[in-house]
């Protein structure tokens, strides 16, 4: 078995939090970080910024819409590293309150990146995570509000633990077709296009935490959602209450959980604390 060097992926990481966790990982992670972008230029101005703080990061293109991109950079970390130790899925897009966009169209693009593009990054990349590897899925509080904002029926079928993967994937494609018949509200969904595609990535941590333990329990790895908090971002703009570097410690502290840790797994985690919801 030839050894390979350790690797941690951040995607989305050319700004924002995403690149706050990229940088913490290329001082703290014992291995190549690899940061990754939908755009080519922003993600090698990022690198160069890096750089010029004494990082070295190494940067793969990754859309994370594009399944043929997913499965480009999949190959390339089997080529260079055999697979994968750490990845942190951070790559999301959120409308602004104030956008003209109508909401149907906002749902349906808001869920196609954060929940179903996520998952597909998952479902691809997921099988070469190396034994004790670590995968952190940024979430938000703006999930759990939106599952508070559901009807009991619908509050009930997240929260119920034998719900599986198909389940979910109907669920949010149901909340997509519900805006686009203008009948969301009446079915039991709250207004937040963005909580809703949280609330997804939560539930979906969960149940793919519990197909490692069924599947790969031996291997350890550790997979769970985080809450960064209201961070200054393009996304939130400057509402946010947190610095970037703040927003980043949740995250990187669950990317790099020590290799005996037996926990958190499938949970939602914020300020490093296990949540309830």
């Amino acid at each position: 078995m030839p050894s390979y060097t350790r690797v941690a992926l951040v995607t989305g990481a050319n700004k924002g939090i995403g690149f706050a966790i990229a940088r913490d990982l290329c001082r703290q992670f014992p291995g190549d970080v690899v940061l990754t972008a939908r755009d080519v230029e922003r993600g090698r101005a990022a690198v160069q910024q890096l750089q010029a703080e004494g990082l070295s990061p190494r940067f793969h293109q990754l859309d994370i819409d594009d399944l043929q991109s997913i499965r480009v950079l999949r190959a390339f970390l089997r080529r260079e590293y055999g697979g994968l130790n750490v990845l942190v899925n951070n790559a999301g897009i959120a409308f602004k309150i104030d956008d003209p966009t109508p909401f149907d169209i906002q749902a349906e693009m808001t869920l196609k990146t954060n929940f179903f593009a996520t998952r597909n990054v998952c479902s691809e990349l997921l099988p070469i995570v190396k034994p004790h590897g670590r995968v952190v899925n940024v979430s938000s509080l703006q999930g759990s509000k939106a599952l508070e904002n559901c009807s009991e029926d619908l509050q009930e079928k997240f929260r119920c633990k034998t719900l599986t993967e198909e389940d979910l994937v109907e669920l949010m494609k149901k909340f997509v077709e519900d805006t686009k018949n203008e009948v969301y509200e009446r079915e039991g969904w709250p207004n937040s296009a963005y909580g809703v595609s949280k609330l997804g990535v939560t539930v979906l941590s969960r149940i793919l935490a519990q197909r490692l333990d069924e599947k790969r329990q031996a291997d350890r790895i550790l997979l769970n959602a985080c809450c960064p908090g209201w961070v200054k971002t393009d996304m939130v703009g400057a509402h946010g209450s947190r610095t970037v570097e703040e927003g980043a410690e949740t995250p990187v502290y669950l990317a790099l959980l020590p290799p005996d840790a037996t926990g958190p797994h499938g949970q939602l985690v914020r300020d490093k604390v296990v949540q309830t919801w």
